[in-house]
């Protein structure tokens, strides 16, 4: 009976409104996938992702039940495999489309680039828990929690998969700013930010990358080519109008012309169905989704939770902000998925989890 109480406790501690919102925005995922795929693949696409989702809310369930201050002590572990499963796809990975983002076990493709969201925030919140700095953070106090960041940042770019590699990165810069960065600091990393981005463009970047860059700043300049995905997305986007076409409708998607519609682009069929009113709605969503991670970090009582509802928040902030800025032509195309809306087992259940670790958080608050 003890027992049984100690879990009623938890359940009555739960924070319903992070779960909501996540749930609802992955029922509407569900919706649109559905439409989205009806038409060329049938109800395939739909009920694996409709699996996906079960499987991701029993791992939410379990993740919000368990400490996690108790696997803080193995983060560093879990980080050097995360590190490890990168490599192995580099090496042996499955290739779709020129990238070998999967490690395939047969019935299942797992990609380690969504495991690595988790595995970063969870050593940079151990990291900066285990360091008192009042003062802020100069460059060279930062050189190592950098390096965490970078190092599986990088490891993911080369697969190659930038957009997943620049929200690791922002997300990461995110929690280095809430921990405060000295203000020198701040302003030594712009200018050579500023020095670096010419360098990286002529230098790093892979040369259907620099045409994403050029597409962006002027996608009719090839229309049939790399500006395409970008063109079709704001025909579809602009189409929808005020109140959209209607569920399943949607002419760019339904007739094919909107290409990876499934998966990046979900957002542009979405919009082209249910207009601006639908995509406020969702954003709005997504607002209060964002503002509940938040609230839950705000209100941890360890330095550990604080920094990692924060950084678990931001992942899933500038993963929407990036796909969707993409889809409405104010950022090139990257390649990255809309959380809880595309198409996607390991990421759909890779954000569960991710609710469920900000429910810990939030449970745990009230247990000290």
């Amino acid at each position: 009976m003890a027992s049984f109480s100690r879990w009623q406790e938890k359940v009555v501690k739960y924070d319903f409104s992070v779960v909501f919102l996540s749930l609802i925005i992955t029922i509407i995922g569900l919706f649109n996938v559905y439409s989205a795929t009806i038409v060329t693949e049938g109800s395939v696409f739909f009920n694996r992702q409709l699996i996906s989702a079960i499987i991701g809310i029993v791992f939410m369930i379990v993740f919000s039940f368990m400490d996690y201050r108790k696997l803080g002590r193995s983060v560093y572990v879990i980080y050097v495999i995360n590190i490890l499963l990168l490599l192995i796809v580099l090496a042996v990975g499955k290739s779709t489309l020129g990238a070998r983002r999967w490690i395939s076990f047969g019935f299942i493709n797992l990609q380690p680039s969504e495991l690595m969201k988790i595995s970063v925030m969870l050593v940079l919140a151990r990291y900066f828990s285990n360091d008192s700095n009042v003062e802020g953070y100069t460059l060279r106090e930062l050189m190592i929690p950098a390096a965490m960041a970078v190092i599986p940042a990088g490891l993911v770019i080369i697969q190659p998969d930038l957009g997943s590699g620049m929200m690791l990165l922002l997300a990461a810069f995110s929690v280095f700013l809430f921990t405060k960065i000295r203000t020198q600091s701040l302003i030594i990393l712009g200018v050579v930010a500023m020095i670096a981005l010419p360098l990286v463009y002529n230098f790093a970047l892979k040369d259907y990358q620099k045409q994403r860059v050029v597409t962006f700043l002027d996608p009719a300049s090839d229309p049939k080519g790399s500006g395409y995905n970008s063109i079709q997305s704001k025909i579809a986007v602009g189409s929808g109008r005020f109140t959209g076409k209607g569920y399943m409708k949607g002419t760019q998607s339904q007739l094919n012309f909107l290409p990876e519609h499934h998966t990046d682009f979900i957002f542009s069929v979405f919009s082209e169905e249910h207009g601006f009113i639908g995509s406020f709605i969702l954003l709005i969503l997504y607002s209060l989704l964002f503002i509940s991670g938040f609230r839950i970090a705000a209100r941890a009582d360890d330095k550990f939770g604080v920094i990692l509802a924060v950084g678990l928040t931001a992942v899933i902030f500038w993963q929407a902000l990036i796909n969707m800025g993409m889809v409405i032509g104010i950022m090139p195309v990257v390649g990255i998925t809309l959380p809880f809306m595309s198409y996607g087992g390991t990421s759909l259940v890779i954000n569960m989890i991710i609710i469920g670790f900000l429910q810990s958080i939030a449970i745990r608050r009230y247990m000290f």
